[in-house]
C-alpha cells in the first residue's frame, strides 16, 4: 500500500503496526542514505502520524495565529484531484508517490534525473511559518518545512542563458485523477524568473506543521512562494528546468487577462471574480486588509523596481 497520512489521527491513537511500518518504509527510503539518515530525518525518530525529526526552526516566521492543521489538509486547490476544495483530501489516496524522481534540466551545466532522496540529500530542513493567499480570497498562516529552492539550483549550475525557472507536475490520470477532465492543459506548469527563484524566500518544501507534506497538499516536493497567489507554489514536481524565455504557466495559458504570470499578491490590480483589496483568513469570522506582496514588500518589492505592477501582474 502506498503512504498515506490521516489528518484525523491524533497523538493520542494507537497507529496499527502495519500502517507504522509503512510509513517507517516511506521516510527511509526518502529520508536515509546508505549509512544514515540524511535530510535531519531519523526514521528510528519519526512519530507513528508522520512527524518528522530534526528539523531546525528557520530564520522567517510570523507572530500571526497559524491555520489548524486540520484547515490546511482538508481545504484547498490541487486540480490534479478535483476542483473542489474538498476534493484533494478525498481523493489523496490514489497519488503513490513512491518511488519518486525530479529531471532537472534546460539551461544547466549538470542536467539529469535525479531520486528523491538524492535530490534532497543535502539539504537540511527547516521550518518557514509563511502568510499564503489565494486568488479566489482566502488566505491561511502555515509552518512549512523545507529548504531554499536556490541552494538546489546552485547545484546544477544555471548557465549564463538561464533567466526563468519551469516546473511541471506529475501527469498521470491513474494517480492524479482530477486530470482526466479538461480543466486545464495538463501537465500543470508554472514558472519564476530566476532572480525570483533564487530569492531566500523561495523554498521547496516536503512537510508541514512537523509532518511529512500529505498528499493533498503536493507531496512528496511542492514550491512555495509566499509572496506570490497560492497558486504559483506547484506541487508534486517532477521536472524543473531552467529556460531563456519565459515559460508557459497552466493559469496563465488558460485565462490570460486573470491570472498574470507573475501573480503578485497586490490588491490594486482587480481580479474579475474576486475580492482582491481584503482576505477571508481561513478559522476566522472578519475580512482582513490584504498586503502588498501578501506582507513581504520590504524582502521583494526590489525585485520589481521600475516596473509597472498593474500591467506586469
Amino acid at each position: 500500500m502506498p503512504f498515506r497520512w490521516n489528518p484525523e489521527l491524533g497523538p493520542e491513537d494507537v497507529t496499527p503496526e502495519a500502517m507504522f511500518q509503512e510509513r517507517r518504509r516511506f521516510l527511509r527510503a526518502a529520508a536515509v542514505a546508505t549509512a544514515g539518515a540524511v535530510l535531519g530525518w531519523d526514521p528510528d525518530a519519526v512519530q507513528a502520524e508522520g512527524g518528522l525529526a530534526g528539523v531546525r526552526k528557520g530564520a522567517v516566521t510570523l507572530d500571526e495565529k497559524l491555520t489548524p492543521v486540520r484547515e490546511v489538509t482538508s481545504y484547498g486547490n490541487f486540480y490534479e484531484l478535483g476542483t473542489g476544495k474538498e476534493d484533494p483530501a478525498k481523493l489523496a489516496d490514489r497519488l503513490v508517490t513512491y518511488p519518486w524522481s525530479v529531471r532537472i534540466d534546460g539551461e544547466v551545466e549538470q542536467p539529469g534525473v535525479v531520486s528523491l532522496e538524492d535530490l534532497l540529500k543535502p539539504h537540511p530542513l527547516e521550518e518557514r511559518v509563511y502568510r499564503m493567499r489565494c486568488v479566489e480570497g482566502w488566505s491561511m498562516v502555515i509552518p512549512w518545512i523545507g529548504f531554499p529552492l536556490g541552494d538546489l539550483l546552485k547545484r546544477f549550475v544555471p548557465t549564463p542563458k538561464g533567466r526563468y525557472v519551469a516546473f511541471e507536475t506529475l501527469h498521470d490520470p491513474q494517480r492524479l485523477p482530477g486530470q482526466a477532465r479538461e480543466v486545464l492543459r495538463w501537465p500543470y506548469r508554472e514558472g519564476l524568473r530566476l532572480d525570483e527563484a533564487m530569492h531566500p524566500l523561495t523554498i521547496l518544501a516536503v512537510g508541514l506543521y512537523d509532518r511529512v507534506l500529505p498528499n493533498q497538499n503536493g507531496v512528496p516536493l511542492r514550491l512555495v512562494v509566499p509572496w506570490k497567489y497560492g497558486f504559483k507554489s506547484i506541487k508534486s514536481i517532477v521536472r524543473i528546468s531552467l529556460t531563456e524565455q519565459q515559460p508557459v504557466t497552466s493559469w496563465n495559458q488558460h485565462a490570460p487577462d486573470e491570472y498574470g504570470f507573475f501573480a503578485n499578491v497586490n490588491p490594486e490590480v482587480p481580479h474579475p471574480r474576486w475580492e482582491q483589496r481584503q482576505e477571508r483568513r481561513i478559522g476566522e469570522w472578519l475580512r482582513r486588509d490584504t498586503l502588498p506582496f501578501n506582507g513581504y514588500g520590504e524582502q521583494v518589492a526590489g525585485l520589481y523596481a521600475g516596473m509597472d505592477l498593474t500591467r506586469f501582474f
